[in-house]
């Protein structure tokens, strides 16, 4: 019998997951189907309840109901509960919903599998202090970096982050202009003004040697961050494999099968250089 997964979201229409699961359960053999369910912005849970009280397996929850599902859900794994948000979901067979989240891992395999590049034993820079950022800290810090600093315009934000994450690693607060002098081995941002085609403030000279500048957005050209940092000698990467990654990782909770990303990451890379 076909097991039934979705994504739920608001808008919703341009997911990739439907595509992401599909070839997924394809190359695994998997029996199941996945699909875009657009909820209304004041009734997700109704959306949610309904979806697996007609045997609904699992699903995903992007924006804007991330935080809501945190709060539906029965059981929530511990990067959930450090995130503070929710991006995957599964019906237990005790009849609880359990709450994962998935983007932090994503983040992490992308960079160490894909990317090829270490966090262990390195200064790591996460620029920006919201949702997407909390989302991170608990499995990059779980990599042992040799320190990460959370830099935010409003450093009170950053601060507040660095004393949740305290117990996980070596984490401090900064704001934008403090970090002039510094060197950095990875910087990732996490802020949102890729959307809209800005760059965060950074003081020039913050990247190290070999340094990798990651963006957690991604599309068909570098972000204006990303073309920064290749002006200035660093290798550059977008999330798009962090995407795949965070996806591939929500089907091992569901299937307890691990799909193959790459050949998924590949033929989306090359749909996106086709747009």
């Amino acid at each position: 019998m076909t097991d039934h997964y979705c994504v739920f979201g608001n808008p919703v229409a341009h997911s990739k997951s439907p595509y992401i699961h599909a070839e997924f359960a394809r190359l695994t053999a998997q029996d199941m189907d996945y699909e875009a369910r657009l909820a209304a912005q004041d009734d997700f849970a109704t959306s949610l309840a309904g979806f697996f009280s007609a045997g609904g397996k699992g699903c995903n929850i992007t924006v804007p109901f991330k935080q809501e599902a945190w709060q539906l859900a029965a059981i929530r794994s511990r990067r959930a509960e450090k995130a503070g948000a929710v991006n995957t979901m599964l019906m237990g067979k005790d009849g609880r919903l359990y709450g994962d989240n998935t983007d932090g891992v994503g983040l992490v395999r992308d960079l160490l599998i894909n990317a090829g590049c270490p966090v262990k034993d390195r200064r790591v820079l996460v620029l920006g202090a919201g949702g997407a950022v909390r989302g991170i800290l608990a499995p990059l810090l779980a990599e042992q970096p040799k320190e990460v600093i959370v830099a935010n315009r409003t450093v009170e934000k950053a601060e507040q982050l660095a004393a949740l994450f305290g117990d996980d690693g070596n984490v401090r607060a900064a704001d934008f202009g403090g970090l002039a002098g510094e060197k950095f081995d990875l910087v990732i941002n996490g802020t949102s003004a890729s959307l809209h085609g800005d760059m965060p403030p950074l003081p020039e000279g913050i990247l190290a040697p070999g340094a990798l500048a990651y963006d957690m957005m991604y599309g068909a050209e570098p972000t204006v961050f990303l073309r920064w940092a290749s002006a200035q000698g660093a290798a550059i990467r977008d999330g798009l494999g962090m995407l795949v990654e965070q996806a591939a990782e929500a089907f091992f909770l569901w299937r307890q099968v691990r799909p193959p990303t790459a050949p998924v990451l590949a033929e989306l890379r090359a749909v996106l250089s086709k747009s």
